[in-house]
């Protein structure tokens, strides 16, 4: 994991260059391309041996077939997971390197461990059909959602800025099961459809069109569910102070078991009888679909909550303008703002304000983290980039987000003055007054602009 110093650093020299009368130079393997290119190496490598795995079992009819109908959810469900994303967009790399790894690493180590370990056990116990039970309700769950938290605990660890709560953890994850059961689904149905072939079905009754009504209609969020609860898991744990080392590691833990009790749970339901499928459908998976969902909405409004209360500090400041608290505390005042960007300016300033609401958001789930004593020891030096990255984007985002403020409430928007909490006990202390430093010498911005009343050295909210 990367770690960031309580305060900027002033090298006295170049940072290639001899600094202390030593070279320092990164090692070849830490180096950012490097990294990336093995990463990207890693997953093509993985969907070139999967595309040949499932295509050899399916066929090339029954894969292209498979590959048609598996696409079908794979559009909603991302929506849906970016739509839960909105309120502090992740960036889009996370979204395609979670889709990717489950849809090709995951889905790789799925498929070889699967199939070892039940050839493992047929042979140990010369029972072919117990093997098979056995491994679709305890093998491959623990494979599979081992696989598919591999994604999360990488984000986890090297993307620890994009990840900052419940709502990405939910994202990531869900995004990583959609990958899985996208490829996990082109098998299925094209097995099933050279099935058809052999036999003749066609129409309704065709094993292919069964196939596709249970793992497309029916239950298309049923490796997202699972997977998500691992998701929740991470996210409790990145709300956690840094001190926190126990709980940062049970509550992974506890989702990833979760996870795989509900997958064993739920693969193991058509041995309940002939109607133990519909059943544990029924009153199992929907009711739990349910619940996840309202929690993740209901997590969503509390973020929004969040922002109303955190950024009056920084309004009075003279950070952000008198209404853009309440207008960034609204997803309509949000999408008006935008599109007023767009109508009158254009491309680049409707995203230069959605990167302006983006950072605000930041800004506000730092302040928040930091008021319950779980900032982390960079909360100044990240609170000044945010601070910086705002303050750029200023002259575009104010006038669009005021005019979203007063389109959908006309009266008066008034900031409440905001309470400072110290580090000792957390109690309530006078404000100082912020003062006027020139702000171009740090953020390369021309001009003055509003500051922070405490050094860059010092970190209020460090736990």
């Amino acid at each position: 994991m990367a770690t960031f110093p309580p305060y900027p650093t002033h090298p006295s020299g170049p940072t290639d260059g001899p600094v202390g009368g030593t070279l320092r130079h990164a090692h070849w393997w830490q180096r950012k391309w490097v990294r990336y290119g093995a990463l990207t190496s890693l997953l093509a490598l993985s969907g070139l041996v999967i595309l040949a795995l499932v295509r050899e079992q399916t066929g090339t009819e029954g894969f292209l077939v498979g590959l048609g109908l598996a696409v079908f959810p794979v559009p909603l469900l991302v929506a849906a997971f970016r739509w839960l994303d909105r309120v502090e967009p992740g960036p889009w790399r996370n979204l395609v390197f979670s889709f990717a790894w489950g849809a090709c690493a995951a889905a790789l180590i799925a498929i070889v461990a699967n199939s070892f370990a039940t050839r493992w056990i047929a042979t140990a116990t010369a029972d072919p059909s117990s093997a098979d039970t056995l491994g679709a309700t305890v093998i491959a769950p623990i494979v599979e959602e081992s696989a598919k938290a591999a994604a999360v605990l990488l984000i986890f660890l090297f993307r620890r800025r994009d990840f900052t709560g419940i709502v990405d953890g939910v994202v990531i994850a869900g995004v990583t099961a959609t990958g899985f059961a996208f490829t996990e689904n082109i098998l299925y149905l094209g097995t099933a459809f050279g099935t058809d072939q052999l036999t003749g079905d066609s129409g309704i009754a065709s094993v292919t069109a069964a196939t596709f009504f249970v793992r497309v209609i029916m239950s298309p969020f049923a490796h997202p569910l699972f997977t998500v609860l691992t998701g929740i898991g991470f996210g409790i744990s990145a709300l956690s102070g840094e001190r926190q080392h126990i709980r940062r590691v049970l509550l992974p833990l506890s989702g990833l078991l979760l996870a795989m009790s509900m997958h064993a749970f739920w693969n193991g339901s058509s041995s309940f009888g002939e109607y133990g499928f519909f059943a544990v459908y029924a009153a199992f998976m929907v009711p739990a679909f349910g619940l996840l969902t309202w929690l993740v909405i209901w997590t969503r409004q509390r973020e929004l909550r969040t922002v109303r209360a955190e950024l009056p500090a920084y309004a009075q400041a003279g950070w952000l303008a008198p209404a853009e608290p309440y207008a960034l505390g609204s997803m309509r005042a949000r999408r008006l703002a935008r599109e007023y960007a767009r109508r009158h300016l254009g491309r680049q300033a409707a995203r230069a304000v959605a990167q302006y609401e983006a950072y605000a958001t930041s800004l506000a789930f730092l302040r928040h983290r930091g008021r319950l004593g779980r900032a982390r020891a960079d909360f100044v030096v990240r609170e000044q980039e945010l601070l910086g990255a705002l303050w750029e984007r200023r002259a575009v985002a104010r006038p669009a987000l005021d005019h979203a403020a007063r389109t959908i409430a006309p009266a008066p928007v008034l900031v409440a003055p905001p309470v400072i909490w110290s580090t000792y006990g957390q109690q309530p202390y006078a404000q100082q007054p912020y003062v006027q430093q020139p702000y171009g010498q740090q953020y390369g911005q021309q001009g003055y602009g509003p500051t922070t009343p405490y050094p860059a050295a010092y970190n209020p909210y460090r736990s």
